[in-house]
């Protein structure tokens, strides 16, 4: 699947992988002090988040620190249940007609947080809108017929009625009924386009939740919203959500009763989280890859020369010795680039011992590279220091250094926003951290929006024509069982070029303290916030 680049571009839902959202009374911030947080924070739930990159904006939310938020406050056609199970959500019905078009239907009486009726429209303008203005998501839409960044509208979508509408793809596609739970495929209130931007800073909500406050660095809050009459009935009076510039100040918080959830554990407390925790304490697989990236116009990892200094970069880091020490069993050394939690994924793929640790061929395969032009200077990883990476980053760099010899070292950004602006921008003179949370469970997810050319979240500008004819094959593919093996095959050409270097599988840690009930973590990291209540 070819994918154009979007104006404004990120790393996955990368993720990747900084994750990230609002505040409350009682709470605490990343220096220990007591935050003011919002009005009546008594009954929320507190969570950890970051401050979000951009205005609240579905199609131009790809981070985690807006995604806490969008994915509360709106609504898709359909949603995903703890397992990645989809069901829907805001559509009656989606039925193909022919072998790629599928007609969706509305369920009766929808309505926006402002009591305005929500219509078919309010999908394809917000479609139509996200591609016309490149906004970050706008790749997503590239199945469907008449996509190209830019234009006013894709012909592939047709209002019918004010419950109806159709999308037609450019091919048959298995896995896009499932997509539609992703954000990009949000709907947006008629009244967005007249200032976007500033909609996003307060939106007119269609899902669970609707924005109370959003105190920026700090803190937001979210609701519930009295128009919702979907299945993700919010069972609390709201969410606040606390940002946290380390994530040991979010942990030390919950310990102490001034939080309720975190949904990502400081690797200082691996080693005692479940006996502090007891059976508030969640470890749990999720769809979650990390990695770092190294950028394709990056001087001596381009070419023939490039090809052999990745391979050896691969093979210098001790992935086993990293994930036992530094994360206590929380994370599994990666053999591909998507998720074991994912159907399809596979642990034995060609190619994939390039992933194991092997310091005499690596240092072979570095010298084989100097050959042709001899490496100097400093080797980088980039990484947000709120994001609790320094710790393996630095055991990465060492492992690299101690391996080939050369000086290898990590780079530390203050926050999440900080570093995805110099990635957004190409202003990083390195590699740096990545990673992916999923957006839906599919193989392509991990990989489409990631690496083929010019996709939104291929930050290292990586193109293959191969590996790109061979993701549109498999998401061609009558079922998505039969798209495995073409995505898989796919995964081998990555191998070879690797651009990322994959490193582990995340699991989900977090806990919750003893003043909530039924903190459920779903299969994307992140706990179903509607349902957590309040003792």
């Amino acid at each position: 699947m070819h994918f154009k680049k979007a104006a404004a571009v990120f790393a996955s839902s990368a993720l990747a992988l900084g994750l990230a959202a609002c505040g409350d009374s009682g709470s605490s911030n990343a220096s220990g002090d007591q935050t003011g947080g919002s009005a009546g924070g008594d009954n929320y739930v507190t969570a950890n988040g970051t401050e979000p990159q951009n205005p609240l904006v579905p199609g131009n939310t790809n981070e985690t620190g807006g995604g806490r938020i969008v994915d509360n406050i709106y609504s898709g056609l359909v949603y995903y249940d703890r397992d990645g199970e989809t069901h829907n959500e805001l559509a009656e019905s989606i039925e193909l007609e022919g072998d790629k078009t599928y007609r969706v239907t509305l369920k009766d009486g929808l309505k926006w947080s402002d009591g305005s009726p929500l219509k078919a429209e309010d999908f394809v303008n917000a479609w139509n809108y996200t591609m016309k203005e490149s906004l970050m998501s706008a790749s997503f839409y590239e199945p469907i017929l008449g996509f190209e960044e830019g234009k006013e509208s894709m012909e592939g979508l047709t209002v019918v009625d004010d419950t109806t509408f159709t999308i037609e793809l450019s091919q048959p596609e298995s896995d896009f009924p499932t997509q539609l739970g992703y954000s990009a495929f949000f709907p947006l209130h008629p009244s967005a386009y007249d200032d976007i931007d500033a909609y996003g800073e307060n939106p007119i909500s269609n899902g669970p939740y609707k924005l109370a406050e959003w105190n920026h660095n700090q803190d937001a809050t979210i609701v519930p919203n009295e128009e919702y009459t979907g299945e993700r009935e919010a069972k609390n009076d709201g969410i606040n959500f606390v940002f946290y510039a380390q994530q040991d100040a979010a942990y030390a918080d919950l310990l102490a009763g001034n939080l309720d959830v975190i949904d990502v554990v400081p690797d200082s407390a691996f080693s005692t989280f479940e006996d502090e925790l007891g059976e508030r304490a969640v470890n749990q697989p999720s769809a979650v890859f990390q990695s770092f990236t190294i950028p394709e116009n990056l001087e001596h990892f381009s070419g023939e020369e490039g090809n052999l200094r990745r391979q050896a970069l691969s093979k210098a880091i001790s992935r086993q010795e990293i994930t036992d020490t530094i994360f206590e069993g929380t994370r599994t050394p990666a053999t591909d680039f998507t998720s074991p939690v994912i159907p399809g994924h596979s642990d034995s793929l060609d190619g994939a011992d390039v992933l194991q640790y092997d310091p005499e061929e690596a240092k072979r395969l570095w010298a084989e590279a100097d050959a042709i032009a001899p490496f100097t200077g400093q080797f980088s990883i980039s990484y947000n220091a709120d994001g609790g990476h320094q710790a393996w980053v630095d055991a990465v760099a060492n492992s690299i250094r101690n391996t080939l010899g050369i000086d290898a070292v990590g780079n530390a950004y203050p926050d999440f926003k900080s570093l995805r602006d110099d990635v957004k921008e190409r202003r990083i003179e390195g590699a740096y951290r990545t990673g992916w949370q999923a957006d839906f469970p599919t193989l392509g997810n991990f990989l489409v929006p990631l690496y083929t050319t010019g996709a939104s979240s291929n930050d290292g500008d990586y193109s293959n024509p191969q590996f790109d004819q061979l993701t549109k094959e498999a998401a061609g593919a009558a079922t998505l069982d039969e798209a495995t093996p073409k995505y898989n095959e796919a995964q081998e050409i990555l191998l070879k070029d690797l651009p990322a270097i994959p490193l582990w599988y995340s699991n989900v840690t977090g806990g919750s303290s003893e003043n909530v009930d039924n903190v459920i973590f779903s299969w994307k990291l992140q706990p179903l916030y509607y349902e957590i209540t309040k003792k």
